[in-house]
């Protein structure tokens, strides 16, 4: 048995050495074991929030997931699915544990689905693959086209991990274009509507004017024919009588006693008469049908003077008696568009003008032009009380309307609104200097 021996440098502390040490030293070793223990706490603390993050994360993903209507599917770069959502099982009919780890392929209804998809994502880099139409398989054994976006995922150095797909089946898209076109053709024909009721509204405003326009024309052809009428019985017994060979002095007795010669020179002016009054009714008649048919693709070039000319012909014949129109317009207005609507506008501001002058006793609208080498710019202004601001910015807007129950539709000056801009020009309205309302109707010229 050997024993140790202790040289000098290797004895062991005195106690009075170690106790010297303790007092020196341990305060130091505690403090410094309580500031490791502080940072743990807190890194404990950090880490607690960290990980309620996390998982706060995870859920809101896992519902994003779940709440999804689209199908999604996660790839690596291999093609091989990683994560699916809920609405790719309910449409596969296949459980999450055999969708993941399976290839992309196995979702597709044939072998050139599975050769597009490899074909994308191989393309793929920074930028997706949008609307890749391939056939799926569904759960109840058929097959269904699918528009896939296929959109890359990148590590932090740009390189590519793999992708994310998502799709929906193009039924329901083609469901949902279906129901928007209805909707829109819906919109069109309840629009088509709106105009031909407001046509027909003015129309009917119209009628007592027309019915007088019409009368005189028609009078004048009646009054003619029935001159011509009276005339047929004594040209017909003079030509029976030159056909029995009556002698030349008995058959001029004759013809002198029928007047004849008188007849004659009637007939002339009397034909002249009732082809110019058929014809004002022809024109009266068409410029009615113009006014009423739905021309909406009509775009043919037409003198707006007259179309003007016409609609304060056709208004104040139906407008209160004192009611005046001074029109102070080019004799030529060229412009392009469909008349019958434009008339429908004009015919709209007159008759305005004639309601918003009524119980004045000098009732005016005086229609202006204002020059302009690229425009035709219409003013009307009337003598009215003009419009109060706060409705000047609501006077296009369908169905408002600033006259008493059962005096307007609200629909006029808004269908003249939408007119004007189909047309390519602008209908504005202001008060005038002095009172009144005052409509700016500016057209594109037709060039000639």
């Amino acid at each position: 048995m050997s024993v140790s021996k202790h040289t000098p440098s290797s004895r062991l502390p005195l106690p009075a050495e170690i106790e010297s040490f303790s007092e020196s030293a341990w305060i130091d070793v505690v403090r410094s074991m309580d500031e490791v223990y502080n940072e743990l706490l807190q890194y404990e603390v950090v880490l607690e929030h960290k990980n309620a993050e996390l998982e706060e994360s995870q859920q809101f993903i896992y519902s994003i997931l779940t709440s999804m209507s689209d199908l999604l599917v996660v790839c690596d770069r291999n093609a091989v699915i990683e994560e699916v959502n809920h609405s790719l099982i309910a449409f596969a009919g296949r459980t999450e544990q055999e969708l993941k780890g399976a290839k992309l392929g196995s979702l597709f209804a044939d072998e050139s689905g599975c050769t597009t998809a490899k074909r994308v994502i191989s393309s793929l880099t920074t930028e997706p693959a949008n609307d890749i139409e391939l056939q799926f398989k569904t759960r109840d054994g058929g097959t269904t086209p699918v528009a896939l976006n296929f959109t890359p995922r990148l590590s932090g150095a740009g390189k590519l991990l793999g992708v994310v797909i998502t799709g929906r089946p193009v039924g329901e898209l083609r469901r949902a274009y279906h129901k928007l076109r209805e909707a829109h053709e819906e919109l069109k024909r309840t629009q088509q509507q709106l105009l031909q009721s407001e046509k027909m509204a003015s129309l009917g405003k119209l009628v007592a004017g027309v019915a007088h326009e019409l009368n005189n024309p028609i009078s004048f052809v009646l009054g003619n024919v029935h001159a011509m009428q009276k005339y047929t019985p004594r040209l017909k017994r003079y030509l029976d009588a030159v056909h029995e060979g009556v002698a030349g002095a008995e058959l001029r007795a004759l013809r002198e006693e029928l007047r004849i010669d008188r007849i004659l020179d009637d007939l002339a002016p009397l034909l002249a008469g009732a082809v110019e009054g058929s014809e004002r009714t022809r024109d009266i008649v068409d410029g009615l049908k113009r006014f009423s048919a739905s021309d909406r693709n009509e775009n043919v070039e037409f003198n707006l003077a007259e179309t003007i000319e016409r609609s304060v012909h056709w208004v104040t014949r139906a407008a209160p008696v004192n009611f005046r129109v001074q029109t102070e317009v080019p004799k030529e207005l060229p412009v392009f568009g469909s008349p019958g609507q434009l008339q429908q506008v004009i015919i709209n501001l007159v008759q305005n003008a004639s309601d918003a002058t009524e119980g004045k006793t000098d009732p005016l609208l005086t229609i202006g032009f204002e020059p302009n080498d690229e425009r035709v710019v219409i003013l009307f202004r009337d003598n009215g009380p003009g419009i109060a601001e706060q409705e000047l910015g609501k006077i296009f807007d369908p169905f408002h309307t600033t006259k008493p129950v059962g005096k307007g539709t609200g629909l006029g000056l808004s269908i003249s609104y939408g007119i004007v801009e189909r047309h390519g020009g602008e209908l504005s309205v202001s008060n005038a200097q002095g009172g009144g309302a005052l409509f700016r109707l500016c057209l594109p010229r037709a060039k000639r």
